[in-house]
């Protein structure tokens, strides 16, 4: 496996300078600042994502504000207790992306971040206080418990919000099979290991978080 400054090389080459690769890397809060995002927000993110999938992003950008307004803010209470009127009502709504099964598993998300919540103070305090180390521990527990969270929509959800991460988009996926981490997409558990381990390895030898590690990665290689 390559070092991180020689996989950073391969992308300034691409890039045209380590300062292109590392420019607008986006910005990683420490606990606290994870902690004090309102549920509210962790809620609106997860919906984000889960609306995104399977469609253009755009689509949903688009459609923003509208969704804003008719999950009332996304507030954590009222949408854990969405009764079958509100859910009838939504899937009429021309204002958001009428799929069923999406909007139940906001209604899910709800009450998963209602209990983690009462748990640990918010839901952000408990993803501010997960290790990096065990990101991939962190993607899982979230697939497990929440609802439509697995594949890239986990992961973008909390590298919007902040959480240090990696996201294992094709490139950055190439390049660890390039460096012989996988031999493909990992979807199992001994291959997200092995996956942690190596971005492990790497930001032990930078310095760095696992944002700057994966954003370096996806730009090492062809696209």
């Amino acid at each position: 496996m390559r070092t991180y400054e020689e996989i950073l090389d391969f992308a300034a080459d691409r890039k045209g300078g380590r300062a292109a690769v590392l420019a607008d890397i986006p910005p990683v809060l420490d606990a606290d600042a994870l902690a004090a995002i309102p549920d509210d927000r962790w809620l609106a993110q997860m919906a984000r994502g889960i609306f995104q999938a399977g469609i253009s992003w755009q689509v949903v950008e688009n459609k923003w504000p509208g969704i804003e307004e008719a999950f009332h803010g996304f507030d954590v209470g009222r949408a854990a207790m969405m009764s079958e009127d509100w859910f009838d009502e939504l899937l009429a709504d021309p204002r958001i992306v009428r799929s069923p099964p999406k909007v139940q598993a906001i209604q899910q998300n709800a009450v998963f971040i209602q209990e983690v919540s009462a748990e640990a103070g918010s839901f952000g305090r408990k993803v501010g206080d997960w290790p990096a180390e065990d990101f991939a521990g962190l993607l899982d527990w979230m697939k497990t418990n929440g609802a439509r969270l697995g594949g890239a929509t986990g992961a973008y959800t909390l590298r919007f919000l902040g959480k240090e991460s990696f996201i294992l988009s094709p490139s950055v996926v190439a390049r660890l099979v390039a460096e012989g981490v996988v031999d493909k997409a990992p979807t199992s558990k001994k291959a997200m290991q092995a996956v942690q381990a190596a971005f492990n390895t790497w930001k032990d030898q930078s310095g760095e978080n696992l944002t700057v590690i994966s954003r370096v990665l996806a730009q090492s290689v062809d696209a």
